[in-house]
């Protein structure tokens, strides 16, 4: 199946990094494989990722949980665009989290910097700026002086935890709404 839309959750490879605050796009991309997602998850080496074939609507997705590290997502989604052949512009989502949006909030863009995201930086090198992302806030770190990477690689409190969950609970919803605005049925 060739998609017309490729949703990529950033997140970290590895149980250790399940349920950090930094694995929120992984667990936003498990949402939509719930609500959406045909069949099961498979290891693609060619990608560089976990995919799974989904469908919103009538538009073929294919879901992607690259296993490159953070800071590499760029290099597994470049292989998945120049093997479909995509626009990044118009076929192509990323999830993620986002220090710099309070906590809980979503921020669905059609294009925009990386901020301090290592994930988004390493897409921009590939693609430019010129790409969907849902940003969904984590909020900010509890002081000035605390490490962000340590942070953001850390699991998330029982009261942020909720927060993020009921964000979770909005994305299959608004995901479908940004299917049908964007024209993403048509593979534009």
């Amino acid at each position: 199946m060739k998609p017309n839309l490729v949703i990529v959750g950033l997140g970290n490879p590895g149980t250790q990094y399940a349920e950090t605050r930094h694995n929120v796009g992984f667990r936003a991309v498990d949402v939509l494989s719930e609500a959406f997602g045909v069949g099961e998850w498979e290891e693609k080496q060619k990608f560089l990722s976990v995919v799974q074939e989904a469908r919103i609507v009538t538009v073929p997705v294919l879901l992607v949980k690259p296993q490159t590290y953070m800071n590499l997502s760029g290099n597994a989604v470049e292989k998945i665009v120049d093997f479909f052949k995509l626009d990044p512009a118009h076929q192509v989502m990323v999830l993620c989290d986002d220090i710099d949006i309070p906590l809980g909030e979503l921020r669905l863009r059609t294009s925009g910097g990386p901020g301090t995201h290592n994930g988004l930086r390493s897409l921009q090198a590939k693609f430019g700026e010129a790409y969907p992302r849902l940003r969904i806030g984590l909020g900010a770190k509890p002081s000035p002086s605390t490490d962000v990477a340590g942070w953001v690689l850390s699991v998330p409190s029982a009261e942020e935890k909720a927060a993020i969950q009921t964000a979770l609970g909005g994305i299959a919803d608004l995901v479908r709404e940004f299917v049908l605005e964007t024209g993403a049925e048509q593979g534009k």
